[in-house]
């Protein structure tokens, strides 16, 4: 039986663009069949939550440009939860909006938030992981999050440090949280692992309606009283012209550095579902099998000779040959092609906006 106060806020709003050339502004990651198995990454993540939110409780949260990809995409997902934002303002504005939407709706909403790019192997461990935080932030005033136990210090993630003595009543794996901490650099990252009291940041929020907005008054009172003006006009025809006006105005913050990082009532589920946020191509080598030279292939015609530990991505149409690389991202999507050595994967999103500058915006 699926509880009716529980409510999913998908975000999916961003670009991906370290995933280029496959991800663009039109078409970014959430929205492409990024493993080849025939669905896209949001609707993987509509169908995981699916699960533990009744589907008229689930919205999606995207800039207007992805509107009818949304719909098409999600054709059981209400057309009315479809929430569109007016302009990128990262995370803090798009869960304030959201919030007043369900408010308006359910004033005693539990909510989870995800974001819509994440990949899950371990659905059933995931699906206990958030209906036992569902019901932790349903008896309490406390923000959760989800933390990942880390097998190996990862510089692209942010990690969670938490306070080993101090759980939530009797649970072995929720933890008050301590800090928080951006993408590391590689040192830093293998101390937290040999600390022991650190998680990969998972992105995944869940607390009531009642204490979100409560932390919001507190740490982000000018984008709360932003939001809090529409109430009359949330779901009316005049809820466009509202967050248009809105957005203009709004600061861009995201939601860990507005709030879960200075909030006091925040706690951590440690759990391990066999998790990536699937930021990079690096992240989707990782997951993808490999030939016996340790080249992970997508596409049906591709030859490789004397190339090792290599991803390579290229059209279903499209012969390729290619010798002697070894570490390297190889990606050839419509007009672009990417070659790239997987060490600097980071460094992707500064070529996409060279290649913006230089050569237009049709290529990004």
């Amino acid at each position: 039986m699926i509880n009716p106060n529980y409510y999913c806020v998908i975000m999916a709003g961003g670009i991906g663009a370290r995933f280029w050339p496959l991800s663009k502004t039109a078409t970014p990651k959430q929205f492409i069949d990024i493993l080849g198995d025939g669905t896209t990454l949001i609707q993987k993540t509509f169908r995981r939550f699916e699960k533990i939110c009744l589907p008229e409780n689930i919205y999606v949260v995207t800039n207007i440009m992805y509107r009818d990809t949304v719909k098409a995409q999600l054709p059981a997902l209400p057309e009315e939860n479809i929430v569109l934002e007016a302009a990128r303002r990262n995370t803090a504005p798009c869960i304030a909006y959201a919030n007043y939407k369900i408010k308006k709706k359910n004033p005693n909403a539990v909510i989870v938030v995800a974001p819509s790019d994440h990949v899950i192997q371990k659905e059933d461990v995931f699906t206990e992981v958030i209906q036992s935080g569902m019901a932790i932030a349903a008896e309490s005033n406390n923000l959760l999050t989800i933390g990942i136990r880390p097998s190996f210090p990862h510089t692209g993630y942010g990690y969670i440090q938490y306070e080993e003595d101090v759980k939530y009543k009797d649970s072995n794996s929720v933890y008050k949280v301590k800090t928080f901490t951006e993408k590391p650099a590689y040192e830093m990252a293998k101390q937290f692992i040999e600390c022991g009291d650190f998680l990969w940041n998972a992105g995944i929020f869940m607390w009531s309606l009642k204490s979100i907005e409560q932390a919001f008054e507190e740490f982000l009172p000018e984008i709360n009283d932003l939001f809090k003006q529409g109430m009359v006009f949330y779901n009316t025809r005049d809820e466009k012209d509202f967050i248009h006006n809105i957005y203009q105005v709004c600061r861009n913050i995201s939601i860990d550095y507005g709030i879960m990082e200075k909030a006091r009532n925040v706690y951590v589920c440690a759990a391990e579902f066999g998790w990536s946020d699937l930021g990079t191509w690096g992240s989707l080598y990782d997951m993808r099998p490999k030939d016996d030279n340790g080249n992970a292939i997508i596409g049906r015609q591709v030859k490789t000779y004397n190339t090792r530990n290599c991803i390579i991505n290229m059209p279903k149409h499209k012969v390729a040959v290619i010798q002697g690389m070894e570490d390297y991202i190889i990606v050839d999507h419509d007009d672009e092609l990417l070659i790239c050595k997987k060490e600097d994967e980071q460094q992707i999103r500064q070529y996409v906006n060279d290649v913006q500058v230089d050569f237009g915006d049709k290529y990004v």
